[in-house]
């Protein structure tokens, strides 16, 4: 999608933090981070919403949250805890129409969204 900002995050043609990247996904810092560690977990094929995932997705979106856990053990905070968030649509908090796991952790998120 050529207006998808997550798009242009994966085509190389705006910058971002990556820490992960391989032939399905590639994730990055949150440019607003609402945690000591906040990384952004996505698709490189351009999904809107967790509302368009159907059962041939299924696997993909399981790779994303195992990416999740791996990420925490690398980052070293899985032991203490973390949060994996997805939104969905606009009620949902969802700003950006690509569909992005929050990997959030590194200190107590205790009542965190």
């Amino acid at each position: 999608m050529p207006d998808c900002i997550f798009c242009k995050i994966i085509n190389k043609t705006i910058p971002a933090d990556i820490v992960y990247e391989d032939d399905q996904m590639i994730a990055f810092r949150d440019i607003n981070p609402k945690a000591k560690y906040h990384f952004l977990i996505i698709p490189k094929e351009h999904i809107p919403s967790v509302d368009e995932i159907n059962e041939a997705r299924i696997e993909l979106v399981g790779s994303l949250i195992y990416r999740a856990k791996e990420m925490a053990r690398k980052f070293g905070f899985a032991a203490s805890g973390y949060k994996l968030v997805f939104n969905c649509g606009k009620d949902g908090g969802q700003i950006v129409d690509h569909i992005h796991l929050h990997l959030l952790g590194g200190e107590p998120l205790i009542g965190a969204v």
